[in-house]
């Protein structure tokens, strides 16, 4: 059985990695996710993993060569962050659309300028409509389990799409957790040997990924996006399994405390579990307020979501980026866009906050919830506030 142990989490990160059994690793190191790779080639070094480790110039090279070796049938694997995220960007709507299951592990960053390396979310914003499953973890124990469900998903012949696992650049890549870290065996019984619908080999010449005409690309969309819609199935039958065989329970969107709760706050990554010890603050001064936690982004939970905010008087959505232009953050874009047509929906309004690694304590949630629960209506064009901006 697995044991708890005390890890950076991008080097457990990168531990769980191997004992998946990936055949082929190409990533490109950068801060704050340089850990995983570097890890990763000690241990297909040290002879600990059979797999085939490419030393790529760039992170455009190691989507591609990701996206090469998995059309041969290689389970595959990569990380970055950022600025290398975007750099993948001309290659990751072609992975999705090729149905390549390949596993990403994002290290979120602030994207520059001016140059920042510290964590908020702005890299993989710019990445939501590429058409990948996209998963958010709070710690180091949902990062471990979530890249070995990551392979299950992506791998399963009804969903075949790429999957990433987005972790806090910092607040969780450097931090040393207590992690129960399972053993090959326990890994080997959840996640079985890939076997590939398709795959290219010399021997049978074949095309993938040709010219589509106008004739063929609506078609071609709807397909990708019926088929991230249908993996949601999967995904949830993927963390029922997973619950069964190591008791961690998984949900699209984890509640906290919102039984009768009033003023509920929505957020994504590790600031939840700062937000949950304000939650407990705000229930102590009789404040009804609760917490909703995303960790399923893409195929994005609506269900859950409008089940969750049931009862609920007002809503503030906690975003880590910034839609320049727009109506706030986009999470809080998608999140009152889902609850438009509810007869009941909560006051939505959003607070924007840890832009570049900016710290937000917990004094800052209980602040922010009791300003949430004075709430008027607003005009979508005035309900969000960059929070914390020195005057």
């Amino acid at each position: 059985m697995g044991k708890r142990i005390g890890m950076e989490i991008a080097l457990a990160a990168a531990e769980v990695a191997a004992l998946c059994r990936p055949d082929v690793i190409a990533a490109y190191p950068i801060t704050p996710n340089t850990h995983i790779p570097e890890h990763l080639s000690d241990i297909v070094a040290e002879g600990r993993l059979d797999a085939e480790y490419i030393c790529v110039e760039s992170e455009h090279s190691a989507i591609s060569a990701c996206c090469g070796a998995s059309g041969t049938g290689a389970r595959t694997f990569t990380a970055t962050s950022s600025q290398g995220l975007l750099f993948m960007q001309e290659v990751l709507p072609i992975v999705s659309s090729l149905r390549l299951p390949v596993i990403m592990v994002i290290g979120n960053r602030a994207v520059s300028g001016p140059i920042n390396i510290w964590n908020d979310h702005s890299d993989i914003m710019y990445q939501r409509d590429t058409g990948w499953v996209s998963l958010f973890a709070a710690n180091g124990q949902e990062t471990v389990d979530m890249v070995i469900q990551a392979f299950k998903i992506g791998e399963h012949r009804d969903v075949m799409l790429p999957v990433n696992i987005n972790i806090d650049g910092f607040q969780l890549t450097h931090v040393v957790e207590p992690i129960i870290m399972p053993d090959q065996e326990e890994v080997d019984r959840f996640l079985p040997p890939y076997k590939p619908f398709a795959q290219l080999h010399p021997d049978k010449p074949m095309t993938m990924g040709a010219l589509g005409l106008p004739e063929i690309f609506n078609e071609a969309m709807r397909a990708k996006d019926e088929a991230i819609l249908q993996s949601k199935k999967v995904v949830l039958d993927v963390w029922k399994e997973w619950e069964k065989q190591f008791g961690r329970k998984y949900e699209p969107i984890e509640s906290y405390k919102t039984e009768g709760a009033e003023t509920l706050l929505l957020t994504m990554g590790s600031m939840g579990e700062t937000a949950e010890i304000a939650i407990d603050e705000l229930r102590k001064q009789g404040v009804k307020a609760g917490l909703l936690k995303i960790k399923l982004w893409r195929p994005f939970p609506f269900e859950e979501l409008r089940k969750a905010v049931k009862g609920a008087k007002v809503l503030a959505v906690m975003d880590r980026a910034v839609s320049f232009g727009g109506p706030g953050g986009p999470v809080f874009a998608e999140i009152r866009s889902a609850l438009y047509d509810e007869p009941k929906k909560p006051k939505t309004l959003n607070f924007i906050i840890g832009l570049g690694g900016r710290d937000v304590m917990v004094e800052d949630f209980i602040k922010m919830a009791k300003k949430t629960a004075l709430t008027k209506k607003l005009k979508p064009e005035d309900a969000y506030e960059i929070y914390g901006v020195r005057e």
